[in-house]
């Protein structure tokens, strides 16, 4: 990029983060820069706006407006096209010699972006720090780049002023830092994307259709209605089995622990057993009987040792993690755990 541009101009800078509230953290972030103010419109996807902050990639400029947005994860999903569709009279085989189109996820999305991005004059990306981010970032500028101020032919010369912003954390002052050191989106974690896809799309549907097809009326007590295969879904049900089999076959054995009770003027001091626990009773059994069998019982504190620990703030939670712990804290299925949390994103905006 030419630190030259808009000398002595106003220019405009849009940012695009992966989510609302995403957007809403860096347009405070990025207001707490300046004057520490930031309007908003009222939209499912709102558009923040900071009046005048510089940019550091356009120094020379006499005015940087700023507008700070989102989309609400992939822009666009990959899908066959409408000759692939039918289940009856397309081989699936065939499905993987076949061409993958691109569809919006969400067509209000791509308005939203081409409205917003319509002759401004650099494009920032927000997204998560992650291949699906990236994706998301390129997604971002198939719908955007061409609509960029003074963009030549498809927004091709428009890149030199596309920025990737690099974060692990949306707090005012890791927001600043990531402004400051601006780069560019990787490709090439974008195309990986695109690769496990297109992937996931014909290992998926051709062996749903084929399985389908395949086990229909051959067991009178199988809902073969539709057999869904997916590359996640087999390790997973693999996981789930494996898991069953362990409960079933499961056989439980008793075992034994000590506890030591220590009284000192009418103190009770619990000590736990180092081993944790035993399976072989004898031994417990021994150990009770040599301490019953010495004549004075006492106990002596040989040495302590006092540690300070400092505990961090919570990190966030991806999208793994948060189903983990929803199963695990709140007994939330995945599926119910993923619609609520969709409910609780989006039910500010809509």
């Amino acid at each position: 990029n030419d630190l030259n541009y808009g000398r002595d101009q106003k220019i405009t800078v849009l940012h695009i983060a992966e989510k609302p509230s995403i957007a809403q953290a860096i347009a405070k972030g990025l207001a707490s820069m300046g004057s520490g103010n930031y309007d908003s419109d009222g939209g499912r996807l709102p558009v923040h706006m900071i009046g005048n902050l510089p940019f550091p990639k356009a120094p020379r400029a006499s005015v940087c407006c700023h507008r700070i947005t989102s989309v609400a994860g992939h822009v666009f999903n990959v899908d066959f096209p409408p000759q692939y569709q039918s289940w009856d009279s397309v081989d699936p085989a065939e499905l993987f010699h076949a061409t993958v189109i691109r569809k919006p996820s969400k067509g209000s999305v791509v308005n939203h972006l081409q409205t917003e991005a319509r002759g401004v004059d650099f494009v920032c990306l927000w997204m998560d720090c992650d291949r699906e981010g990236e994706n998301i970032n390129f997604e971002v500028l198939d719908c955007t780049m061409h609509l960029m101020k003074s963009g030549g032919q498809a927004g091709v010369a428009n890149y030199d002023r596309v920025y990737r912003a690099h974060f692990s954390a949306i707090n005012p002052s890791d927001i600043k830092k990531a402004y400051g050191l601006l780069g560019k989106p990787d490709k090439n974690q974008s195309l990986s994307v695109d690769a496990r896809q297109e992937l996931d799309l014909k290992v998926g549907v051709a062996f749903s259709r084929f399985q389908t097809r395949y086990f229909q009326g051959r067991y009178g007590d199988l809902d073969s209605a539709v057999l869904s295969y997916g590359p996640c879904q087999t390790p997973t049900l693999g996981f789930c089995v494996q898991r069953h089999i362990e409960i079933e076959t499961f056989k439980p054995e008793p075992y034994w622990t000590l506890d030591l009770g220590v009284l000192k003027r009418g103190r009770m001091c619990r000590a736990l057993w180092k081993t944790g626990r035993s399976f072989n009773k004898q031994k417990v059994l021994n150990l009770v009987q040599k301490c019953r069998d010495s004549p004075n019982c006492s106990a002596e504190v040989l040495s302590t040792v006092t540690k300070e620990k400092k505990q961090g703030r919570p990190t966030p939670l991806n999208t793994v993690a948060m189903l983990k712990a929803a199963s695990k804290a709140l007994g939330i299925g995945p599926h119910a755990a993923m619609q609520c949390a969709e409910r609780l994103f989006l039910s500010c905006y809509l």
